[in-house]
């Protein structure tokens, strides 16, 4: 096989089988370790679509996995809906307010929106502290009884919250695919490679970016659920948390190739794999974190993902376009992937 021809659709027979039988393989450790790294790689999906394709870089997407989280907490306890599905509610409740946030904050360009967008997270916090009712600033733990719902012992709560995950990232990942592949995509694209030639080929840029941010939105709300219903309780500080859920998913983004599907996977897998290997030295795994992103960014700007694809032609996700020539015999000439 040719590295121009290396591609991949789909995922195989033998990856789905090992993703559905994850319980029966893996360890509570493992499974919890594999709940994690979904849980980012879905972010960070999320994120590179807002930041990639719309040029909308926020640096406060943590204020919808906060809202996930007390939805998670105020659906259950309040009204009585079920845990597992909470996790769509969630997401439905995070767009409807999405939508004037975005109003407020799509007034703002550049650094500007940037910061806009975390004093927004800020005020959920506060927002958050001050509900007494769920805890305020302490925080609440989810009630036995609800707990109890998600499944008849610690085990199938696992089990049932891990597949949750997975499904719940693997709809992300397909959902952004089949965006790329449609018309919206090729607008999206056209925004990504110059806002103003977009504008004058009829893509109107500022609905297209406001859906995005939305949809966005949505789907870090329903993650956000996810791991507040593993964690079994939730703080103003643990949900609105700027360097969990948006610092170092913009570090996994970032080394992993913005602009591309296939970049916040492999920004995952080297997120885990450093991780894991240096969480023991401190302080000194924040700092060679903070390397590892200055050298990428110095010596491959466009992530370890497009360097790759740059230099061998690979395309897990292939989203391209090809221009046809009418008149004469003249072949269609392909564009690559992120053109």
């Amino acid at each position: 096989m040719s590295a121009q021809s290396f591609r991949i659709e789909r995922a195989t027979p033998e990856s789905r089988i090992a993703l559905a039988a994850g319980p029966w393989w893996m360890d509570r450790n493992d499974m919890r370790l594999a709940g994690e790294f979904f849980v980012y790689l879905g972010l960070a999906t999320l994120w590179n679509l807002l930041a990639g394709y719309a040029g909308l870089v926020s640096v406060g997407q943590q204020a919808y996995v906060g809202i996930g989280g007390y939805c998670l907490f105020a659906l259950a306890i309040f009204l009585g809906v079920p845990p597992v599905l909470t996790v769509p509610l969630a997401g439905i409740v995070a767009a409807i307010i999405a939508v004037p946030v975005s109003w407020l904050v799509f007034r703002l360009k550049g650094a500007y929106f940037a910061i806009g967008t975390w004093v927004v997270a800020e005020v959920f916090l506060l927002l958050a502290s001050q509900w007494s009712s769920l805890g305020g600033g302490s925080g609440i733990s989810l009630p036995i009884s609800l707990i109890r719902s998600i499944g008849s012992s610690r085990a199938m709560r696992e089990y049932i919250i891990y597949y949750e995950t997975v499904g719940v990232t693997v709809a992300i990942i397909v959902a952004v695919y089949i965006l790329l592949r449609s018309r919206w995509g090729l607008a999206l694209q056209a925004i990504r490679d110059g806002e103003m030639a977009a504008e004058t080929c009829g893509v109107s840029v500022a609905n297209a970016k406001r859906l995005l941010y939305v949809v966005a939105c949505a789907g870090a709300a329903m993650i956000g659920a996810l791991i507040f219903m593993s964690k079994l309780r939730i703080s103003p500080t643990a949900a609105f948390s700027v360097n969990d859920w948006t610092a170092f998913v913009i570090f996994i983004t970032v080394i992993g190739g913005i602009g591309r599907i296939e970049g916040p996977v492999i920004g995952t897998i080297l997120f885990f794999l450093l991780r894991e290997t240096l969480s023991d030295l401190g302080a000194w795994y924040l700092i060679v974190l903070g390397a590892a992103a200055v050298g990428v960014m110095l010596f491959a700007p466009k992530g370890i993902w497009g360097l790759l694809a740059d230099r061998f032609g690979w395309q897990l996700f292939p989203v391209g376009r090809r221009l046809v020539l009418t008149g004469g015999n003249t072949p269609s000439a392909p564009s690559s992937s992120n053109t």
